[in-house]
């Protein structure tokens, strides 16, 4: 369950105490009686082409409002009709993502356009609800434990659209909704303002620790130490008594344990394992390990050893080949077929693991990875392939023990950053969580 989900429990008696605070002369009504038409926008979506009608899928739809990030999808012009005879949305229109995510909520801001699988669109009673009203109640820790309350699923939490419609929410006037919509307007965007200096902040902060490490881990400390041809073209000149070799000649790199296999009626043992979750950009989080069942002659042939780096062979382009060094936290611990486990013999594991955060080892992850809808993953074939700078192993330890005291400045800045968006994200809940119940006073 994800941490809206967590925040919003499943024990609806509990979640509906707001219920019993809300003013006095507000309605408590089910989605049903401001909702004329819920428009749930099921089944397979048209074939996508390069021009047509623009499309808005679930990942399109954020906590209130929408994102194009990427590239615009469309569906041809001649499926339109077709695919839309369930409803034509218009501007103004409220449409709740159904799962994957479950609750996301944006507004229609151009009707010319395409819904695709996981949205549902709500036509409302023009003369009861308000739809920007509406789109921040199910933006609220109330709508939203509503959305989850009804919601369904163990692997991913959905919801239908006959469910929908008993999902309960607080009225006010018309002339109160709209002055806390306009109220939240104004204060949302204040508050998302702030939130967008901290993420630039943040992409700074990340772009100079990169930078760092790139320049650390090509040219070493020495300015004015001569520099040769790596030998590869891309990657420029290095230190003259540095090497380029291939990571298959520095370790061995070995798969992991696949999920979800048939063992039958084995015996097996139920031992924790490491996902791509698991391994972060230069650590490991071991925050949520997850267990596995496997045959108990395979706990030895997959189980870490210190020092192994981890390294992920995809998920999300930042995701693809980090790595960080194993400490051995855990015993036994295995890890996925999508975490590789590469165990040095030619390279300090700390350098390799350094060696992977840099602009250049990200590079070659994108060139050779093997790319679909947004994920990109990279085989051990090309991880072997991977050309590794080597200085020798006395100024490896080096670099890495200066370069770990510049990071951990750096990571204390990222981290306070991180810390204040989360802060300011929890106050913009709040604030429309009071708004849409009543505890908060809006001014006339």
């Amino acid at each position: 369950m994800n941490s809206v989900a967590n925040q919003c429990s499943n024990h609806r008696n509990i979640e509906l105490d707001w219920l019993q605070k809300i003013p006095e002369h507000w309605q408590i009504l089910t989605l049903r009686r401001v909702v004329k038409n819920f428009v749930d926008y099921r089944g397979q979506t048209p074939e996508k082409v390069e021009m047509g009608i623009p499309l808005i899928t679930a990942k399109n739809v954020k906590d209130g409002f929408l994102s194009f990030q990427g590239s615009q999808e469309f569906i041809p012009f001649e499926l339109y009709s077709d695919w839309m005879v369930r409803g034509l949305p218009e501007v103004g229109d409220v449409m709740v993502t159904t799962e994957a995510p479950l609750g996301n909520v944006a507004q229609i801001v151009d009707s010319n356009v395409a819904l695709a699988q996981r949205l549902i669109l709500l036509k409302t009673y023009s003369g009861i609800i308000h739809n920007d009203y509406l789109k921040y109640y199910f933006m609220s820790l109330s709508g939203k434990s509503e959305l989850f309350s009804q919601a369904t699923g163990s692997t991913a939490e959905g919801i239908k659209a006959s469910k929908f419609k008993g999902i309960l929410l607080c009225v006010p006037s018309l002339l109160e909704q709209k002055q806390i919509a306009d109220y939240l307007d104004r204060e949302t965007q204040k508050i998302d303002a702030l939130i967008t200096a901290k993420k630039r902040l943040l992409e700074l902060l990340v772009e100079k620790r990169r930078s760092l490490i790139t320049h650390m881990v090509t040219h070493g400390l020495d300015a004015d130490a001569p520099m040769k041809d790596s030998g590869v073209e891309w990657l420029g000149k290095i230190p003259e008594n540095w090497q380029v070799i291939s990571l298959s000649f520095l370790a061995q790199v070995k798969t992991g344990v696949t999920k979800g296999r048939d063992l039958g009626s084995a015996e097996t043992v139920r031992v924790p394992y490491l996902r791509v979750a698991n391994v972060q950009d230069g650590y490991v989080d071991l925050e949520d390990v997850a267990d596995i069942e496997v045959l108990p002659e395979e706990v030895a042939s997959f189980s870490l050893k210190k020092g192994d780096v981890l390294m992920n062979e995809g998920g999300d382009a930042d995701k693809l080949g980090r790595g960080a060094v194993w400490k051995g936290a855990i015993e036994p611990c295995l890890h996925q077929n999508h975490v590789f486990a590469v165990r040095c013999y030619g390279v300090e594991p700390e350098w390799l693991s350094t060696v992977t955060s840099s602009s250049y080892a990200k590079a070659y992850f994108e060139s050779r990875a093997k790319q679909s809808t947004n994920l990109a993953s990279i085989s051990s074939t090309n991880l072997k392939e991977l050309p590794v700078i080597l200085p020798p192993r006395e100024m490896q330890i080096q670099i890495v023990n200066i370069l770990r005291n510049s990071l951990a400045k750096l990571d204390a800045l990222c981290n306070a950053a991180n810390t204040t968006i989360a802060l300011l994200q929890e106050r913009r809940t709040s604030l429309i969580s009071a708004a849409v119940t009543g505890q908060l006073k809006i001014a006339d």
